[in-house]
């Protein structure tokens, strides 16, 4: 093995026609010789590129409509013949030259497995066959032929090939190799995934791949012990969800987990809104006219907590709200974008991340996973809020027009707080919250504590619960606080004691007939 490749001669044989004029013609102009076949052959010759047909070289017409053409030992003996006495004697014998250089892109299958546009019939043509073939076999033989497989590749190429007169260094060559044995997988994977969901119909299959890319190696994990990186999900079609920092300190590991519960929670709103998460639960929320008054309000709610916090926000940032988030320090900012006057104020903090990202969408249809110990649970992504049909007063006080806006407002934000989970809100701001707790009577203690230590008024707030309630003492202790309307699922085999004690201590009640536990 050596530590370069020569390139003498060139298979290129593109779906995708980008950058492959330049590419060929910097070839040719170092003494490459190029191999093509079908269309590719013809947009090289229409581009003045000297280039020889594949049926030319294999005395084999293309056949079956194209579904036959580099499928022939003239080609895949170029490619996998090793420069070596035995291999290049054999390749003599029955007059094949070596092929150093192979470039190849794939039938768009993966641009098409989402739509529902193409037939079954058509996709399975998209289905491409010989391509993969190709760059396998270059692979394999990565330490004598160089693979390219996309167009963003042929830069990096041409650099390299210019810097070694001609030749490819053997390291390049090994990663691209290592690159497009995972893109082969993953497009195999993908029509798999395709064929399944005709067989299945289900929106959980009895199959799953999915392929990361890493796009950075973080400090550390949860704790300076655990190692950690962040990884995204590959697509050849990219992603929507693009995180991009604007300023301040590396993101850490619980970061990105309390960032993402942040924006998740701050999207379900319409009007400007404001969101403080720690540790994944909201410690303040609120909605008011403008941006700078939501942010007021919704630190007003638990500034104790707030302190340290990560920020959310759902409108562009303006310079007033800069100037209230620059008074205290927080991990985070996002927001789908930053006035400029607002930029120069939050980057004087030198530590503070500044992240853009826009909203995020209800996510339907899209899926969420758990890991646990070689095995993973897989459910649809909650983006039920709940059925206005649905939406059930059991009691005979109605909740007031402002107390059924705020009942909505918390049930918005409940479906975001760990399990067992229960929010006061009051005029649309979180002022209480009980998280995680493990009986649902104490998570009701835990913001009336919280709500009152905080000196908020209770009298007259709602509340919020994500899953029902299995005695009335949740009810009787909400009483003590001055809750006066409640929102919860119902369907506890005691709603009638729930509901009695409602009427008993005056309060409006609605029941969703949907639950959100957050575990």
């Amino acid at each position: 093995m050596t530590d370069l490749i020569k390139i003498r001669r060139a298979l290129i044989s593109c779906w995708d026609k980008t950058g492959i004029v330049p590419l060929s013609s910097k070839l040719v102009e170092n003494g490459v010789s190029i191999i093509s076949s079908g269309g590719t052959y013809t947009y090289l010759l229409e581009n003045k590129i000297p280039v020889t047909r594949i049926e030319d070289i294999t005395g084999f017409p293309e056949i079956l409509d194209g579904r036959v053409k580099t499928l022939h030992p003239f080609i895949h003996g170029a490619i996998l013949a090793r420069r070596i006495p035995k291999h290049l004697d054999q390749l003599a014998k029955q007059s094949i030259q070596p092929i150093d250089l192979v470039v190849v892109n794939l039938y768009p299958f993966l641009r098409y497995t989402q739509t529902d546009g193409k037939t079954l019939a058509e996709m399975i043509e998209l289905i491409d066959i010989g391509g993969p073939a190709m760059l396998r076999a270059a692979a394999k033989n990565h330490e004598h032929v160089v693979l390219l497989y996309q167009p963003d590749q042929y830069e990096t190429f041409l650099k390299l090939f210019e810097e070694n007169n001609g030749s490819i260094p053997v390291d390049f060559s090994r990663s691209m190799a290592a690159k497009a044995f995972f893109y082969t997988a993953y497009y195999d994977s993908q029509i798999s995934s395709y064929l399944m969901s005709q067989i299945e119909k289900t929106d959980l299959p009895s199959q799953v791949s999915m392929f990361f890319l890493k796009q950075q190696d973080l400090r550390y994990g949860e704790n300076p012990h655990q190692k950690a990186a962040l990884y995204r999900i590959f697509s050849a079609n990219g992603g929507d969800y693009q995180i991009e920092q604007l300023h301040g300190k590396e993101m850490s590991f619980n970061n990105y987990v309390d960032v993402t519960a942040a924006y998740g929670l701050i999207a379900e709103f319409e009007e400007p809104s404001a969101a403080i998460i720690k540790h994944t639960n909201p410690c303040g929320v609120a909605a008011a006219e403008n941006l700078a008054e939501a942010f007021s309000k919704a630190l007003a709610g638990d500034p104790i907590s707030a302190f340290g916090g990560i920020i959310a926000l759902n409108r562009i940032v303006d310079k007033e709200t800069a100037e209230l988030i620059y008074q205290s320090f927080y991990e985070c900012v996002i927001a789908p974008d930053y006035f400029s006057t607002a930029l120069e104020i939050l980057q004087k903090k030198k530590n503070l991340r500044l992240l853009k990202c826009k909203l995020f969408d209800k996510r339907k249809g899209e899926k969420e996973y758990k890991y646990l110990n070689g095995c993973i649970l897989m459910q649809d992504v909650d983006t039920m809020d709940y059925d206005p049909d649905r939406l059930e007063s059991v009691v005979e006080r109605k909740p007031t027009k402002n107390e059924r806006e705020d009942l909505l407002f918390a049930w918005k934000i409940v479906k975001h707080v760990k399990s067992n989970a229960i929010v006061f809100v009051k005029n649309k701001q979180l002022i209480g919250v009980g998280a995680g707790q493990m009986s649902r009577v104490d998570a009701v203690k835990l913001a009336r504590m919280k709500a009152q230590e905080l000196g908020h008024d209770t009298q007259g707030a709602v509340m919020a619960s994500d899953a029902f309630f299995p005695f009335r003492d949740g009810i009787d202790e909400a009483a003590k606080a001055g809750i006066q309307a409640v929102i919860q699922p119902g369907g506890s085999k005691r709603d009638n004691e729930v509901i009695e004690a409602a009427s008993q201590h005056g309060m409006a009640m609605l029941f969703t007939g949907v639950r959100h536990f957050k575990h």
